[in-house]
């Protein structure tokens, strides 16, 4: 809340604070109080990183504390990424980086640039390729990889991270002979092939494991490595907490050294992975690791895979692939038995959903397990991508967070309706009807599948635009947020998402002083320019962790 300058010196004396550590001043700050945006020109932490006041320029005059001077840039309270894979990000940032290829030839390009610099890397791995910005939008194969390299097993994710492509050595070192007969897809998942059966080098959700069952696992010094690696980009891009979901326990050991050395600088609540060695490992939560730097109090589950590969589960058949209907990893009896052992132990349960029927699904297990009424464990529906409109008022209904990523939107206009059709695609990325049914909105970005950048995704949310400003107007401008409502989707929304809303998301009062300042005011100046916002420094509890050479 803003004080003045009395009330403010009041707070001090009855709250028992003689002084405080740090007073940031000159600054164009923004918070919320009591659901309302408000500004300020100060803010005064105590020495223990905690959020004294803020207040108008003066206000603070004469309390005995450092000065640190903002220099006029706005402060917004740190921003938190709902739904990432930080050490999927680590691993990328070593590995052939495919985001943006603008071609078949554009990725073959950096494929073989890799592995001219990188000859010692027994597997050529990497992630990002998206065919549908490919002009011929079709999917790779395995031949293309072969003229280029041949002798070393190659091992490309999809930007969504559902898809693979294996050059003919990859798929020669996991058993798949020559045609692929003998190899079959396991359920949930699929094996691309040709007019004569023969493995196109394409593996599609569960088949995935295939291939990835014979690449070497990284070592520990290595994940730690890229934790670090991610961890500092986060810090770069004004982020200072992240949902981490699908975390195995080897990972959680690895955020918690982190924590004992002090080198944890972004907040991080885990969403344990669905594998049984990891839920075996933790017998219930617990929060609040690292002084409140590490929370393992959430599940990550899956129904379906995603819209781009057609591994997305729908009610019916793709509007562009008749023939299918896409995979449902998990049945409803299954999902409700994973829901219930959750819940039972105290974790909250993020269903990963992209379909409609995916989506259909994961709300009847919720309603099954929960009754028709809310449960404390704040359940959420991971990516609500492609929603039936009957289903969408069941999500406040049952009290189920929709976690959703604002740059899907824009990376996937280009082919949404081309899969859904005009129909369907009024339920897609539908923040606004979600918004009106009275659902929590979290917003993330799914790094590495979308660019890390927050700002990314706020722009993406208040235009529903391209950075070329693609549509005029905004692809189903009605779904669009204002500002207030996409911040507040990567402040509050997100923090009460992870069960933080009395520590984190606004800079009030006995909150933590975990704030960004950015080099622009995103409520006056150009939306189309949002995307462009530069991150001058990065504050997590009082402290800067991250500060731009200016």
């Amino acid at each position: 809340m803003t004080m003045s300058r009395t009330a403010a010196l009041t707070w001090l004396c009855l709250s028992g604070t003689a002084s405080a550590d740090t007073l940031v001043h000159n600054v164009n700050g923004y918070t919320w109080s009591e659901g309302e945006i408000v500004g300020f020109s100060e803010l005064l932490i105590d020495d223990a990183g905690r959020v004294v006041a803020t207040g108008e320029t003066g206000t603070f005059d004469g309390v005995d504390t450092e000065r640190v001077d903002g220099a006029g840039a706005t402060m917004l309270p740190g921003l938190i990424d709902a739904h990432a894979h930080p050490l999927a990000l680590g691993r990328l940032r070593r590995q052939v980086d495919l985001s943006g290829a603008h071609s078949l030839e554009n990725a073959l390009e950096r494929v073989q640039d890799y592995h001219w610099t990188q000859p010692d890397a027994v597997w050529i791995l990497g992630r990002g390729w998206n065919q549908e910005l490919w002009p011929e939008r079709a999917f790779p194969n395995a031949a293309a990889l072969d003229e280029i390299v041949a002798e070393r097993p190659v091992w490309l994710r999809r930007v969504d991270g559902h898809a693979g492509w294996a050059n003919s050595r990859a798929m020669q070192l996991a058993g798949i002979d020559a045609n692929g007969t003998k190899t079959q897809a396991p359920p949930g998942g699929e094996i691309h092939r040709d007019a004569t059966g023969a493995a196109t080098g394409i593996f599609v959700d569960k088949a995935m494991e295939l291939i990835t069952a014979v690449i070497p696992e990284p070592t520990r010094d290595e994940d730690l490595a890229a934790l670090r690696t991610a961890l500092s980009e986060l810090n770069r891009y004004g982020l200072t907490g992240v949902h981490d979901t699908g975390v195995t326990h080897e990972t959680v050991a690895l955020y918690k050294d982190l924590a004992d050395d002090d080198q944890l600088n972004v907040r991080v609540y885990v969403m344990l992975a669905d594998e049984e060695e990891t839920l075996n490992a933790f017998d219930e939560p617990f929060v609040g690791y690292g002084d409140e730097r590490l929370d393992v109090r959430s599940v990550k589950l899956y129904t379906d895979g995603a819209l781009g590969s057609r591994g997305a589960a729908l009610l019916e058949p793709y509007d562009d692939a008749p023939d299918s209907s896409g995979l449902l990893f998990a049945e409803r009896d299954a999902l409700i038995s994973k829901i219930a052992a959750a819940n039972a132990k105290g974790f909250q349960v993020g269903v990963h959903a992209i379909g409609d029927r995916a989506n259909r699904v994961t709300l009847d297990a919720f309603e099954s397990v929960q009754g028709d009424a809310p449960s404390q464990l704040r359940n959420r529906i991971e990516h609500a991508q492609v929603v039936s409109l009957e289903d969408i008022p069941r999500f406040a209904e049952l009290g189920l967070i929709a976690s959703m990523q604002l740059t899907h939107a824009t990376s996937d206009k280009n082919m949404a309706e081309d899969r859904v059709g005009p129909e369907r695609i009024r339920g897609a990325y539908a923040w606004q009807r979600f918004l009106e049914s009275g659902v929590v909105l979290a917003a993330g970005s799914d790094f590495p599948v979308e660019a890390t950048n927050p700002f990314w995704g706020i722009y993406s949310g208040v235009t529903r635009q391209d950075h070329r400003g693609e549509p005029a107007g905004g692809w189903y401008p009605e779904q669009r947020l204002s500002i207030a409502e996409a911040l507040h989707a990567f402040t509050l929304g997100a923090a009460y998402a992870g069960h933080a809303e009395d520590s984190l998301g606004s800079l009030e009062p006995g909150k933590w002083a975990d704030f960004v300042l950015i080099d622009r005011d995103p409520f006056t100046g150009d939306p189309s320019e949002l995307w462009q916002t530069i991150v001058l420094e990065t504050w997590l509890a009082g402290e800067p962790v991250y500060r731009r050479h200016r």
